[in-house]
């Protein structure tokens, strides 16, 4: 069979995600294998798509391979997917699944994604591979990939994938209003909206203009589609000592002088592709250069989206991981399915309530789980990332469980009064949940004045 290799990763014939299928092709010597490299030569490609289509009509096989960017797939990838789709190109019935590495930090939300846009474009989807950076480099993880592309010649020769799945909604979509879209009183804060939209997006701009109307502070649009990329991250670690992009487009000084300055963010957006879009996938890749720091936490965030937000579950998981991960209350997604008014309107009030009262919620599992996959990671590799080692430790990211040895010890002391059938008999279930109660009283009991 034809199998065709979709490289994502900027960094091209460099990739550590791609060493994986090089050696799974070593394997199945009777396959051809053959590789594009849109991470790398997205604007060629752009330029010119023929050979690329030809390459991908020919295919039996697809595999997707990518390194994890920022809870998704690297914006030149994000804009590959664009491009097919744009192009009409019937890819249907052909088979597809996908390989990446990363620190599994929202890697299920970047499979998703990829899956949701094969679906899109009728391809048979075979679950994908999600390896750790190091995987290769130990016997299980070989086996690990040996035995992932074992399965997806199984499944192709019996015919098992993932079929298009009918999704439909009946809510319909509305353009906001500025009738009784009066301002208050303008408070001594400033909101940043952070946008894509273009001068056609008549939707999202009259979603934007009523918020502005009803927000009671000052607020400013930053239209992504007006800033100059020059191009999307590769990756190249180059800001991981001081923080500077090998970039030169000012994209650096917008971030930290015009958005992060700002007391709260609200990002504007139609739904394309089951995602922000291409535009915000390389602004949120290009924050990389403030490596894993999380500069805006407790700030609160809010999001204006056109679009049908109650079919993307997987869209909905990735903006409340983004605020959860960033230490950022979500204070409200206006969607305009509904009454597309009373949501915007609803959305300005609770960052009202949040700026005003300094409004914070404690992490969930999105979260404390991404924030201790980040905290391993710097912790190992704080000589080279040493901006967001500092930041760690000044903000006491490294809780180490390891290092609690008064909690441990009173472990142990509980686990051996508990194994004491005699003693834990005598004492009583009772006595050891009163026992754990007893602080908590503590606090219930104490004078509240005092707070």
């Amino acid at each position: 069979m034809k199998i065709l290799i979709i490289n994502g990763s900027p960094s091209g014939d460099d990739s550590i995600t791609l060493q994986t299928m090089l050696y799974i092709q070593k394997y199945y010597p009777k396959h051809s294998f053959e590789y594009i490299s849109p991470g790398q030569r997205i604007k060629a490609i752009e330029k010119d798509f023929s050979d690329t289509e030809q390459k991908l009509l020919s295919a039996d096989i697809i595999v997707f391979c990518y390194p994890v960017y920022t809870f998704l797939v690297p914006s030149q990838l994000h804009r590959f997917i664009e491009l097919i789709k744009e192009k009409g190109i019937d890819l249907s019935g052909k088979y597809v699944t996908q390989v990446s590495t990363s620190k599994h930090f929202y890697d299920t939300t970047a499979h998703e994604f990829i899956r949701e846009n094969c679906l899109d474009l009728k391809l048979k989807y075979i679950r994908g591979l999600s390896a750790d950076m190091e995987d290769l480099l130990n016997k299980k993880g070989q086996k690990e990939a040996r035995d992932f592309f074992r399965h997806v010649l199984w499944s192709v020769k019996n015919d098992h994938y993932e079929g298009p799945e009918p999704v439909r909604s009946d809510n319909k979509l509305n353009i906001a209003t500025l009738e009784h879209a009066c301002q208050g009183r303008v408070k001594s804060k400033r909101v940043v909206i952070v946008t894509d939209h273009s001068e056609e997006d008549t939707v999202i701009k009259s979603m934007i203009e009523r918020f502005r109307r009803v927000l009671p502070y000052g607020s400013e649009v930053v239209n992504l589609n007006d800033f100059p990329f020059a191009g999307g991250c590769i990756g190249c670690f180059n800001c991981a000592s001081d923080g500077r992009c090998i970039y030169r487009d000012g994209f650096d000084v917008l971030l930290r002088e015009k958005i992060q300055t700002a007391d709260a963010t609200v990002y504007a957006f139609t739904i394309k592709d089951h995602s922000m879009g291409y535009r915000f996938k390389m602004f949120d890749d290009r924050q990389f250069c403030n490596g894993h720091r999380t500069v805006t936490m407790g700030k609160p965030v809010g999001y204006l989206i056109d679009g049908h937000l109650s079919l993307e579950q997987n869209l909905k998981t990735l903006i409340e991981a983004r605020a959860q991960v960033g230490g950022n209350y979500l204070a409200a997604i206006a969607v305009n399915e509904g009454d597309t008014d009373r949501n915007i309107d609803r959305l300005a009030a609770e960052l009202d309530f949040a700026l005003e009262k300094q409004y914070r919620q404690p992490a969930n599992f999105y979260g404390v789980g991404g924030l201790k996959i980040f905290r391993d990671l710097i912790y190992t590799m704080q000589g080279m990332m040493r901006e967001d080692h500092r930041f760690y430790k000044k903000h006491g990211f490294y809780d180490f469980p390891q290092k609690n040895k008064g909690k441990i010890l009173g472990m142990y002391l509980v686990g051996a009064l508990m194994n004491n059938k005699k003693l834990a008999k005598k004492i009583g279930a009772d006595a050891m949940t009163k026992g754990m109660l007893m602080p908590y009283k503590k606090v219930i009991e104490g004078n509240p004045h005092r707070r």
